[in-house]
């Protein structure tokens, strides 16, 4: 996923309330990093493939995934969004939930005053 996307994806996610991080996983290789309440993370999207799909790690071991999401090369990053907060991690093969969950209080966006400084002075366009 391309950076700014996919930062621009963390925002959204952290506006509903879900615990969203940009996930740098290689050299511009990017996805999003959600952390579950149960200590398990789910990294989305971070394989530079066109479609949308995720791994659920606990303590660096595989405990599940989310296999590729037919026609989601083409989504929207709201579609993005919707997807990746219908998915449902309670077993090893996560599925999509009919309806999305009522968004939670949204989460302070990372980086605050200093983002600008973080992100090397860049901005998404």
């Amino acid at each position: 996923m391309e950076e700014f996307k996919a930062r621009r994806v963390v925002d959204a996610l952290r506006d509903r309330g879900t615990n969203a991080d940009l996930a740098r996983v290689g050299v511009y290789q990017f996805g999003i990093s959600i952390r579950l309440p149960d200590g398990r993370e789910v990294t989305w999207d971070s394989d530079d493939t066109p479609s949308l799909e995720a791994q659920v790690m606990r303590n660096g071991v595989l405990v599940g995934f989310v296999p590729e999401i037919e026609g989601s090369e083409d989504f929207t990053e709201e579609q993005i969004v919707d997807a990746i907060v219908r998915a449902d991690y309670d077993q090893p093969i996560a599925t999509q939930r009919k309806t999305a969950p009522p968004p939670e209080p949204a989460l302070p966006r990372r980086g605050g005053l200093f983002r600008r400084f973080l992100d090397n002075f860049r901005s998404a366009p």
